[in-house]
């Protein structure tokens, strides 16, 4: 045990987007900031670095834009809606079936474009999304839809070396392979941390300030059985191995409340039979299939059991998960035509060992597969001739295409006809959970009756309260920003 612990103004636990975005606002105020990060070199960047960055922000529409994306030989052709807060603050309650936190909602919806602006300043650099949020409409202009239009240049794996490299530009000092294993206490206030070192050495440092930002516990099988429910045990790591619960529990042993659901989380489709299908560094956001609204999603049975079309993808993906989880073999498969095939995202859709089955006939295609034939046979006839074919098919609006069975498609409902035809299967891919502590609104963690533990502070997805069920796409990152920012700044 270190004899003379070493003493920082700031201590920030776990180095991701929201840990990054609290040590820079702490940075900047003077603070002498250390950032404990788990991951040893080459593990590190938390659950962050397995994104596509996508962030859900505010804005005017393309103009009020261009100050913060790259610029790109496309903008002249393109169409960015304007996304106001208020649209932002809407679908956050209606998603989470009005679970959400209205005040940090409030938080979240008003200042992440600001956040954004802060951090783009500071060297992160972003980009238009045009490869997940848009479509090439038929005369060469591209249409951006579902409120979610910019993202990290290079994706989380950017997002990460950005905010490393602003780190460093900072002052503040990253540790990897640093093991958080306890919160020093003096009376009922936080002073600190003790951690391990990669060789198994134990260290304590001092801090005025203490911020979590380490995650759910998404990542450990037995906390999501106990919270999640029976099954969840099944469900495959998308991010970082060590979202354990472990700052949570330690937390929560100091007397900090819970808030927010404990009893959901984000789960995606995910390849349920990639090799290498659980915290993948080199695929990493890669392993979704979101293409799904295109086509049709039956279980082993070949059975429909979603509603594929019911809204845009980014306001539907976070909860399909657990739709599959439920299934027989807790997977489903995603199914196309040769019609559908080429509107598949390519950067999910044509990778090297993606799970796939082509076959000429629904009938092959179901035997290669592992899918009921005679099922499958009925139900893509039964979806066919139940199409609205007078509507026209727009996947840049929801179009009302439907198709009148049950579960219905509610749009974009396009016949399975043509062939060769495709199947992808998919599992359920567990992003992070939704309960956490509970905070005020710059961080400071609470107790159940209100009062703020001394020195203690959380942000990220260790803060409870914003999401219940489902999230808008994007959302995640941009609340890490936002409240990592609000905790760096008073911490």
């Amino acid at each position: 045990m270190t004899q003379n612990p070493e003493t920082y103004d700031v201590v920030v636990v776990g180095g991701g987007n929201a840990g990054f975005s609290a040590a820079h606002a702490a940075a900047e105020r003077g603070r002498k900031v250390l950032l404990l990060e788990r991951g040893a070199p080459g593990m590190e960047g938390g659950n962050s670095y397995y994104t596509a960055g996508a962030t859900r922000i505010a804005h005017d529409g393309l103009d009020g834009l261009r100050d913060v994306v790259e610029p790109d030989d496309r903008h002249d052709r393109t169409i960015v809606p304007p996304y106001s807060a208020e649209e932002y603050m809407a679908d956050l309650v209606r998603v989470t079936d009005g679970k959400t936190d209205r005040a940090m909602a409030e938080v979240l919806t008003t200042e992440a474009g600001d956040a954004v602006r802060w951090l783009s300043g500071l060297g992160l650099k972003y980009r238009l999304m045009y490869e997940r949020q848009a479509y090439e409409r038929p005369d060469g202009t591209y249409l951006f839809w579902g409120g979610l239009h910019i993202g990290n240049v290079g994706g989380g794996i950017g997002l990460i070396q950005d905010h490393t490299a602003v780190a460093a530009k900072l002052g503040t000092e990253v540790r990897y392979g640093a093991h958080v294993v306890a919160l020093l206490t003096e009376g009922d206030a936080v002073v600190g941390v003790r951690y391990e070192s990669e060789d198994g050495a134990a260290h304590e440092i001092r801090a005025e300030s203490v911020i979590l930002a380490a995650g759910g516990f998404e990542s450990s099988a037995e906390l999501r059985e106990r919270h999640l429910g029976p099954g969840w045990a099944n469900a495959k790591v998308r991010g970082t191995p060590y979202n354990l619960g472990e700052m949570l529990e330690a937390a929560l042993a100091l007397g900090a409340a819970k808030h927010g659901d404990w009893s959901t989380c984000h789960s995606t489709q995910w390849d349920a039979e990639a090799e290498n299908n659980e915290s993948n560094r080199e695929l990493t956001n890669r392993l979704t299939r979101q293409s799904y609204p295109l086509g049709v999603i039956v279980n082993r049975d070949g059975a429909r059991f979603v509603d594929e079309g019911q809204d845009f993808r980014n306001y539907t993906y976070a909860k399909f998960g657990r739709e599959i989880l439920k299934q027989p073999g807790s997977i489903g498969w995603q199914i196309f035509d040769a019609t559908l095939r080429p509107a598949l995202r390519a950067e999910e859709y044509e990778m090297p060992g993606i799970s796939e089955y082509v076959a000429d006939s629904l009938e092959e295609l179901a035997q290669a597969a592992g899918i009921d034939a005679p099922g499958l046979a009925r139900t893509i006839a039964a979806f066919n001739t139940s199409i609205d074919r007078e509507v026209p098919f727009d996947p840049t609006v929801k179009d009302g295409r439907r198709a009148d069975v049950e579960p219905p498609k509610s749009n974009w409902a396009v016949p399975i006809e043509t062939p060769p035809f495709y199947a992808y299967p998919v599992t359920c891919g567990i992003t992070f959970t939704f309960g956490g502590v509970r905070g005020d609104l710059q961080g400071r963690v609470l107790r159940e009756d209100g009062s703020a533990i001394t020195g203690l502070f959380a942000c990220g997805e260790m803060l409870g309260g914003l999401f219940s069920g489902n999230y808008p796409g994007g959302s995640g990152l941009a609340a890490g920003m936002v409240f990592g920012r609000r905790a760096g700044s008073v911490a």
